[in-house]
């Protein structure tokens, strides 16, 4: 995609942003319900995930479930606009905060912190909702766009100045960072292939899934506080879930501590399962010799 295509489609984006986000909703749920039908690889990639991870509904659930996950993750890129360039004031009124004390508590007893956020599709609006409180730290890949790149760092810096790690930078910066009192907002739920992961099970299906949540927590003594993000019905908002600390974690094992995220994880997805993000081909990575399912 051309840097010029970007910059029309960002300045699209700050178009809408003073938009009601009820407005915003509305033209996001129609997008999306288009682009279910036009963006057939990823539309592909959706009900592959879905047909792993749910064979109890039959395909027709399965569709429907699909469009309402488009028209979740077209909304989300629309509404990106307000987390970029609304107010704070503005932003305040939509984040809604649940179980931050867990979070407070745990810095004034000086305990080191890592908040496992998983990819639900909110999960843009909640690290607003944790960088407007709280300097952070995160994990940042850049992006091939330029245009894109310096609008996204711009984005996620705009309260608190956060501290935006390259993968380079790997476990010791994030653990350095948690012993100065930043939280570590880890996004570890997808396949990064076979590097550093275990194979273990997630809706059945066996999954790469990186073991940096028990290594890093070991390492920096850290407490675990799991994040779940919500996006609202219509222009209603988003809600931030901090829930309390994780009791016994890490434990020698780290294969047992990676198959309990995973467990955690699908508890919370089937709460919600159309805001997972299921646009990622989360089970591309398979145990030798298992064939593809893409």
């Amino acid at each position: 995609m051309s840097e010029f295509f970007i910059r029309l489609i960002l300045g699209f984006i700050w178009l809408l942003h003073g938009l009601p986000l009820s407005v915003q909703a509305v033209m996001g749920n129609a997008l999306g319900s288009l682009l279910y039908y036009l963006v057939v690889p990823r539309r592909r990639v959706v009900l592959t995930n879905l047909r792993l991870c749910f064979p109890e509904l039959d395909e027709r659930e399965r569709r429907a479930l699909a469009r309402r996950h488009i028209r979740l993750v077209t909304r989300s890129y629309l509404e990106r606009g307000i987390l970029w360039w609304a107010s704070e004031e503005r932003l305040q009124r939509l984040i809604r905060r649940e179980g931050f004390e867990h979070l407070r508590d745990a810095l004034a007893e000086g305990h080191p912190v890592i908040l496992l956020v998983p990819h639900f599709i909110g999960l843009d609006a909640g690290g607003m909702g944790v960088a407007m409180q709280f300097k952070a730290s995160s994990m940042y890949s850049h992006q091939r766009s330029k245009v894109l790149d310096k609008m996204l760092l711009r984005g996620r810096s705009r309260f608190n100045a956060p501290l935006l790690l390259s993968r380079q930078d790997g476990l010791r910066g994030a653990v350095k960072a948690m012993k100065k009192g930043m939280p570590f907002f880890y996004l570890p739920d997808l396949d990064f292939g076979a590097s550093d992961a275990v194979f273990v099970p997630f809706f059945g299906v066996q999954a790469a899934t990186i073991t940096g949540l028990s290594r890093m927590a070991r390492l920096a003594k850290a407490k675990v506080i799991p994040v779940v993000n919500e996006i609202l019905p219509g222009g209603e908002g988003y809600v931030v879930r901090m829930e309390p600390p994780w009791e016994d974690f890490p434990t020698e094992d780290v294969e047992a501590d990676t198959r309990r995220m995973n467990a955690w994880l699908e508890s919370r997805v089937q709460t919600m399962p159309e805001q997972y993000y299921w646009v990622h081909r989360r089970f591309k990575t398979r145990p030798p010799g298992e064939p593809g399912l893409y």
